[in-house]
């Protein structure tokens, strides 16, 4: 009688352990009283969550994450979803891979939740669904926190901290900015990237979101015509899914048995990941009678300037604004033109005569100004 009395509470000092958690919590070493305490002291609410997180961190967040973090973190993420309209409308296993989660890549663990929580959840005030939501996000957060992008940042992999104490990222930082965001307000977010484009010019990484569905978008590169639109959309149609380096994936937090491609550290395969090629490569149904101009404009020091630039040919005319430093490295201002025709590309009086190229070969054109 004695025992079945106390059973309540030896079952709160000592969590039952699912399946899932034995080989997460011998794997913890000396910080297992800190995940236990974690599992111990989440709500019924939360439980699930937290033992999700347990039985998906890497082997170094096992071991050093304590409870007071991974608490703090479950009860706001449940909290976003409780209190958004579309909170309860997401699928319970998007919200534990793609809301719950502390981190995206190998970013150092700061503790980011609640000061996007506070942030945040006023911004998003009177949105109505996941895309509008991170919509008004992706169009407001970057000025407010008056960071850009910039190849002076310290790090590829910073966290969303480390990049507001100097207001400088990569694309890989802006997207942890944004997709930490959007996980604060219960918009499902990811990390998305190819390690090289197929035209061997780079790498990229940008953000999905999920809305019924996952889409797209760069950040810090709001289109004010929404979703699934970016100048890396001819890139990514040319991503090649069997071709490892050519491919595009998406982050996870649950294991799996793809990784996660992390060009700052290719050896590490700790992040899972997800080959998500199939939605961006374009299926090629015959020849391409056009083929891909690139602009590139600079000025007498050799940094990239944005500016009016006209392209004039046979029968048509068409303009656009090169992109300047505080762009991508390969964001270019692109045209789809004819092949084997003569055109003229002006900037600022500056006149450049080029030949298209006859094959779908893309082309990458520098303009200079100034002396």
């Amino acid at each position: 009688m004695l025992a079945l009395l106390l059973l309540p509470w030896l079952t709160l000092l000592c969590p039952a352990e699912n399946p899932e958690l034995a080989k997460p919590l011998g794997n913890a070493g000396g910080n297992r009283p800190e995940l236990e305490k974690a599992l111990r002291e989440s709500t019924t609410e939360e439980r699930p969550g937290m033992e999700f997180l347990i039985a998906n961190m890497p082997d170094a967040d096992l071991k050093s994450i304590k409870s007071g973090y991974l608490l703090e973190n479950t009860r706001l993420a449940y909290k976003a979803r409780r209190e958004t309209p579309w909170g309860k409308s997401i699928p319970e296993a998007i919200f534990l891979n793609d809301v719950l989660p502390y981190s995206h890549v190998d970013e150092t663990r700061d503790p980011w939740r609640k000061e996007f929580f506070d942030m945040c959840m006023p911004m998003v005030n009177g949105c109505k669904t996941p895309e509008e939501a991170a919509r008004k996000l992706n169009a407001e957060l970057f000025g407010r926190l008056k960071v850009k992008y910039s190849t002076k940042r310290r790090a590829p992999n910073q966290s969303a901290k480390e990049t507001l104490e100097t207001g400088l990222a990569s694309c890989t930082g802006l997207s942890i900015v944004l997709a930490d965001a959007c996980r604060a307000v219960c918009v499902p977010a990811r990390l998305v990237g190819t390690p090289l484009w197929s035209n061997k010019r780079g790498n990229h990484t940008w953000v999905e979101v999920w809305d019924k569905e996952w889409h797209f978008t760069g950040a810090c590169e709001q289109d004010p015509q929404g979703l699934d639109r970016g100048w890396f959309v001819g890139d990514a149609s040319q991503a090649k899914k069997d071709v490892f380096e050519h491919a595009i994936y998406a982050a996870s937090f649950r294991r799996s048995k793809v990784w996660f491609p992390m060009v700052w550290a290719m050896r590490d395969h700790q992040v899972p990941g997800e080959n998500v090629t199939d939605r961006y490569a374009k299926k090629i149904a015959g020849p391409n009678p056009t083929v891909r101009l690139m602009v590139r404009v600079v000025d007498s020091d050799g940094k990239r300037v944005t500016h009016k630039t006209v392209v004039s040919g046979p029968k048509f005319k068409r303009e656009g604004a090169s992109r300047g430093e505080t762009n991508d490295t390969n964001d270019f201002l692109t045209f789809d033109l004819p092949r084997a025709v003569e055109i003229e590309i002006e900037v600022a009086g500056v006149k450049q005569k080029v030949r298209t190229s006859e094959t779908d070969k893309e082309q990458l054109v520098e303009i200079k100004l100034g002396k």
